[in-house]
């Protein structure tokens, strides 16, 4: 598993905190992303551990992300934060936060959210 990887699953988890728990839907899409990033069991159990505690959006491993991963994990962070089906303000500031945290322009972000959003519901209409 890359760096980069690693870095975007553990910003996943401080998403999934941001309503005080990571419910079992969301823990279901970190271990899919972990499958489809050919995670060692050794990164599985970092990610476990990591994903025990509470995170916040200071816990995203930022520096080790380029310019197109923040976009990905930002995409990511839409289908965690659907992934309960219930929204949280607290996510939704999340979210907002995350952007920030990512530097990502709020025009950008927005196309990017909107988007994601979409698919989010296409996805749950299948």
């Amino acid at each position: 598993m890359h760096e980069q990887d690693l870095a975007m699953v553990k910003g996943l988890v401080s998403v999934a905190w941001a309503d005080g728990r990571v419910a079992n839907e969301e823990a279901e899409v970190i271990a899919a992303l972990l499958e489809a990033f050919q995670a060692t069991p050794s990164e599985k159990r970092e990610v476990e551990t990591f994903a025990k505690t509470r995170r916040t959006v200071d816990d995203v491993p930022v520096t080790e992300l380029s310019y197109d991963d923040r976009r990905v994990l930002l995409q990511h962070a839409v289908t965690i934060m659907h992934a309960d089906g219930e929204q949280h303000d607290s996510e939704r500031k999340l979210l907002d936060a995350l952007c920030e945290k990512l530097r990502i322009p709020a025009v950008e972000a927005r196309g990017i959210i909107d988007a994601a959003e979409r698919r989010v519901r296409e996805l749950q209409k299948a």
